[in-house]
């Protein structure tokens, strides 16, 4: 699963960006990744690990859902949407 949001430019700085997205890992897990930043500049990006997948799904829609509560809205999604 994969969400990518954006937060529109304010006055004096570009447009924020959120990405995050579970992929399974070598360790039989779950990783939740999360990149954030401006938009046209790398990102700092952060990863969680998860036993399963469960887990890692409910922190990304967690995560989304707080970032929708600060201003970000959704532009892409891919894979199972609940």
């Amino acid at each position: 699963m994969r969400i990518y949001l954006q937060k529109p430019a304010e006055p004096d700085s570009a447009p924020r960006f959120y990405h995050i997205l579970i992929q399974k890992d070598l360790l039989e897990g779950w990783t939740l990744v999360k990149e954030s930043g401006f938009q046209g500049s790398s990102g700092r990006v952060k990863k969680q690990h998860f036993s399963n997948r469960d887990e890692a799904e409910h922190a990304l829609l967690t995560l989304r859902d707080s970032q929708i509560e600060r201003g970000f809205q959704v532009v892409f999604l891919q894979g199972t949407y609940e």
